[in-house]
């Protein structure tokens, strides 16, 4: 099983979908175009993940590849390849699909309480989720649902959290991937910009790492699981 993982962020932690990746035995190749404007290749892979970023999806002038990496991914989960993309990888999947990115309009930050749609309690990936689950969020951009996709999970803040488009193509607003250590991490990385999100954040880590961050690494880690899943099926 070959995944191809594209970082768009010089810090990019895999956390829980490295964990299922390293499980299954994955074969995993890693691009970073960011730094040197290379994707891969259609048919190079079985399954495509795209990580997050501190861009929008319509940063072109400083990531001239981010409409190349939408068309990509939309293209692949057109045609049956599993996809999967997280935040902002979400966002430019979105875009790739047709869907409108609204920038600064959906400010989310700490675990926070998703909820299933009707759609998302019978899906394959997130059906074997409570209808309402701990996640962490860290964004302020959103985007509509792309024409044809199924809308599968919501937060007041943010309706679209999750949706799936073709066979096994996921876009997932929230950071399923990002465990308590991935969280204390990012705290510990970036004091000054996880304090001006939400002040205070530091120092109340712990206790809220204790109430919602075991049960949402136990869901994201299923997710990342399932979603493999599709993968393998798809090979």
């Amino acid at each position: 099983m070959r995944i191809a993982i594209v970082e768009n962020t010089a810090i990019t932690h895999h956390g829980q979908v490295g964990v299922a990746l390293h499980e299954a035995g994955a074969l995993v190749r890693q691009y970073r175009p960011f730094a040197d404007g290379i994707l891969p290749e259609p048919g190079s892979f079985d399954g495509l993940v795209v990580f997050g970023g501190e861009q929008s999806a319509l940063s072109d002038d400083t990531h001239p590849y981010l409409p190349t990496l939408g068309a990509l991914m939309a293209g692949q989960a057109a045609a049956g390849v599993a996809v999967l993309g997280i935040c902002l990888g979400a966002q430019v999947f979105a875009r790739g699909l047709g869907a409108v990115n609204l920038l600064a309009t959906a400010q989310e930050f700490g675990w926070c309480e998703v909820g299933l749609t009707d759609a998302g309690r019978t899906d394959p990936v997130l059906g074997g989720l409570p209808a309402a689950f701990p996640t962490f969020e860290w964004h302020s951009d959103t985007y509509s649902l792309p024409q044809g996709a199924a809308h599968l999970a919501q937060s007041p803040a943010a309706p679209m959290q999750a949706y799936r488009y073709g066979r096994a193509g996921y876009g997932m607003q929230f950071h399923f991937e990002a465990s308590r250590a991935v969280v204390a991490d990012w705290t510990r990385t970036f004091p000054d910009l996880v304090e001006r999100m939400e002040p205070g954040w530091t120092a109340a880590l712990p206790r809220r790492a204790a109430a919602a961050g075991v049960a949402a690494d136990a869901h994201g880690l299923q997710m990342a699981r399932v979603w493999l899943q599709l993968v393998q099926r798809g090979v």
